[in-house]
């Protein structure tokens, strides 16, 4: 699936930027006009009607919003438009990806509480229902479904059903899922969800999306914080003409309908999460035989990134990384603050025989470097 080419001499096995095909990357070559009709209607028109077909079975009842920016930029838009300023916000966190939802919150003045965990642990729906029990003020619910701190897969599903069964908004940040773990937002009750382009459905970095109920949306306005990140307004400019309030980057849209044409190719999410779970089961079995340890436990891991914990106190992780790099492999750093981890990720546009490849690169290094894993 990854065609090494002399400006593109390794895999990315990070959680976005990811690896993307040639065919995405080649999408990029043209140049867009932001006023024109063959890239409003055709092009980002399109890819909302995707997004939302993506992620729901009952389409009618939700619409797409594409925001300039990172993820994070998407993430700062939903929780500063949906939460108004009589609301409250329940954060739920158990990495850096909810814990900047927190930051967020205190920048830009929502009044909020939070559920905070280790890394290692995942919130319960038990907990959560006692939270929003004792505290009737709270009108929102955030948190992340898969957090790439650690590679965690948060109960969305659980949680999903606590909140609504509460009478609560939710708010999913799906940045490192949607496109790649198969779920229903209508069915889970989700009235939020976001995500950004270079993630799962493959494209490159430069916008982000978030699908909401087009009810729920409909009472945002004057909500924002931010002239820039009013999600409602770029909505209603968005559904009137297809157009962005500010410039928008073009050359990532239209890479982003390619990725799209290719994750329908390759069969859809279920099809894209098959293959991401063979890549996951692939770094697992080569990683373990060679002695390294997973950092979380089995039935917590998402097929997204994966955490190793290092094999020794002294482990030098950049010369690691240095030495894999140079075989054709980016490895990503560790995250978690409480254990010493480096991360590999299993998304993007690569196979198992990329993830066997890497172990055997692995393996070799440690043999010439005398690395020791204790078993």
């Amino acid at each position: 699936m990854y065609d090494f080419i002399p400006d593109n001499p390794y895999i990315l096995l990070t959680p976005g930027p990811l690896s993307t095909s040639k065919g995405v990357r080649n999408a990029l070559l043209r140049d867009w006009c932001t006023w024109d009709a063959d890239y409003n209607e055709d092009i980002v028109q399109n890819i909302r009607r995707r997004l939302v077909a993506l992620a729901t079975a009952a389409p009618d009842g939700y619409t797409a919003v594409l925001m300039q920016g990172s993820g994070s930029f998407a993430v700062e838009a939903c929780l500063g438009s949906a939460v108004p300023r009589d609301g409250k916000l329940l954060i739920l966190h158990n990495g850096t990806y909810g814990r900047r939802m927190v930051k967020m919150a205190q920048v830009t003045g929502i009044d909020y509480a939070e559920y905070g965990l280790p890394e290692t642990q995942t919130p319960t729906a038990a907990a959560v229902e006692e939270m929003l029990s004792r505290d009737l003020g709270i009108t929102h619910v955030a948190f992340v479904h898969c957090e790439t701190t650690t590679g965690i897969l948060n109960p969305l599903e659980e949680i999903s059903h606590a909140v609504k069964a509460h009478g609560r908004t939710l708010i999913v940040d799906a940045m490192s899922s949607f496109g790649g773990i198969p779920f229903n937002a209508d069915e889970l009750g989700i009235d939020f969800l976001i995500s950004s382009a270079n993630k799962c459905v493959q494209g490159v970095p430069g916008f982000a999306f978030v699908i909401a109920k087009r009810d729920v949306l409909m009472k945002c306005e004057g909500n924002a914080r931010s002239l820039c990140l009013d999600l409602y307004d770029q909505w209603r400019e968005m559904d009137a003409s297809g157009k962005w309030r500010y410039t928008s980057p073009t050359h990532i849209v239209r890479a982003f309908n390619q990725a799209l044409d290719e994750l329908d190719a390759e069969g859809g999410i279920l099809a894209r999460y098959e293959r991401y779970r063979l890549n996951h089961h692939v770094l697992i079995d080569g990683m373990r035989k060679l002695g390294f340890r997973t950092l979380l436990e089995d039935a917590l891991q998402s097929p997204i990134i994966t955490s190793f914990l290092y094999p020794s106190a002294n482990f030098d992780f950049p010369a690691f990384y240095r030495q894999v790099k140079e075989r054709g492999f980016v490895l990503y750093p560790g995250k978690i603050s409480r254990a010493d981890t480096f991360r590999i990720g299993n998304i993007g546009d690569v196979c198992p025989d990329d993830i066997l490849r890497l172990t055997e690169v692995i393996a070799d290094i440690m043999a010439r470097h005398n690395i020791r894993v204790p078993r």
